[in-house]
C-alpha cells in the first residue's frame, strides 16, 4: 500500500502512536510521519505508507500553520501545560499589548528552543536532561514567522488571560517557545495551552480523516482504506515532471543517467512518469542530463 494518509490526530496518542497503529491497521510495514506533534497537541499529520516514505524528506522544509492557545500571566517548566505552571505577579495585560507584540514576533527571527526539546545534546535528547535537574544550553536557531495573529481574546481572568492566535511558520519553528517569549514581550509570563496544526505544507485539516475513520474502513480488510490515500507524490506539486518512454525509463531505473533536454531548463529534483502518468521515479536534472535519485518501482515491473 503506497501513498499519503492525511490524518487528524487527536490530543493523547504521539505521532509515533498513530503510526504505529496504521502499520498495524494497513498491514504495511513501511509507515512514517511527516513532522512530530506532542501528545497534548492536535491536527494535521500526514503519514506515508510504503514508496512514498521514500518522498517524505521533499516536505522537510514545508510551511507550517497553527491555531495556539496562550495562557498568559503564567509559566510553565515546559513551556506548555503539560509542565509545572506558576503564576507571576504584575499588572494587568491588555489586548493591545499583545497585539503589538506579536508584530515584533513576525518575519525571521531567532528563537531558543524549550528545554524540554527533542534536540540531542551528547547524545541524549534535551528533555531527558530536563527531566533529570540538568538544563542544556541550546543554541538559538534561525526560523521564519511568516504570519502570526490574534483570533480570539478573553480576559474574563483580568490577571490571567488568554489569546488565541494564528501561527504560519517555517518548519523547525516551536509554537510553546513562541507562547513563551509573548509573555516576557509584555513584561510577564505565557504558556501554551492548547495547540491545533491547521496545516502542513499542502496538507490542510479541512481534509484530514480521523483514525475513527480509518478504523472503520479497516473493519472490512486493509485494502479498504486504500481509497483514502493520496498519491505517493501528494503535496510535491511544487517538483517539475517529465515522462519518459520506454527505453529510455528502463535504463534510469536500473540507475544510469538518461539525456531529458526537452526539461534542460530544469535544474534540480524531478518527478519522472512513465506513458501510463505513473510515478517511477524521482531524479536530479542537470546540463539536460537526467540522474536518478530515488526509484520507486521494481526493475522487473518497470
Amino acid at each position: 500500500m503506497d501513498g499519503v494518509l492525511v490524518i487528524a490526530k487527536p490530543t493523547g496518542p504521539t505521532s509515533h502512536d498513530v503510526v504505529g497503529l496504521i502499520r498495524r491497521l494497513t498491514a504495511t510495514k513501511r509507515v512514517g510521519h511527516g513532522g512530530t506533534l506532542d501528545p497534548f497537541a492536535s491536527g494535521v499529520l500526514p503519514v506515508f505508507l510504503g514508496k512514498a516514505t521514500r518522498l517524505v524528506e521533499f516536505h522537510a522544509a514545508s510551511r507550517k500553520r497553527y491555531r495556539a492557545t496562550v495562557c498568559l500571566g503564567a509559566s510553565s517548566t515546559t513551556d506548555d501545560l503539560e509542565g509545572e505552571i506558576q503564576t507571576v505577579d504584575g499588572p494587568p495585560i491588555g489586548r493591545a499589548e499583545v497585539e503589538a507584540a506579536l508584530a515584533t514576533q513576525q518575519g525571521p527571527i531567532r528563537q531558543q528552543p524549550p528545554a524540554f526539546s527533542a534536540i540531542n545534546v551528547r547524545g541524549r535528547r534535551a528533555y531527558a536532561l530536563a527531566r533529570q535537574g540538568e538544563r542544556p544550553e541550546l543554541p538559538a536557531r534561525d526560523v521564519t514567522i511568516h504570519a502570526l495573529a490574534l483570533l480570539e481574546w478573553d480576559e474574563t481572568e483580568a490577571d490571567h488571560p488568554i489569546a488565541v492566535v494564528e501561527v504560519e511558520c517555517s518548519a523547525g519553528t516551536y509554537v510553546r517557545a513562541l507562547a513563551r517569549d509573548l509573555g516576557q514581550a509584555v513584561g510577564s509570563a505565557a504558556y501554551l495551552g492548547a495547540l491545533v496544526r491547521t496545516a502542513s505544507g499542502p496538507f490542510r485539516i479541512e481534509d484530514a480523516v480521523t483514525l475513527d475513520q480509518i478504523r472503520a474502513a479497516a473493519a472490512d480488510g486493509p485494502d479498504r482504506i486504500a481509497p483514502l490515500l493520496l498519491p505517493p507524490d501528494a503535496g510535491l506539486d511544487a517538483l517539475p515532471e517529465i515522462s519518459l518512454d520506454d527505453a529510455t525509463l528502463e535504463a534510469l531505473v536500473r540507475g544510469r543517467e538518461v539525456p531529458a533536454m526537452e526539461a534542460a531548463s530544469t535544474e534540480g529534483p524531478i518527478r519522472v512518469r512513465d506513458r501510463t502518468g505513473r510515478l517511477v521515479a524521482v531524479g536530479r536534472l542537470s546540463g539536460g542530463t537526467l540522474r536518478p535519485t530515488k526509484v520507486l518501482v521494481d526493475i522487473a515491473r518497470a
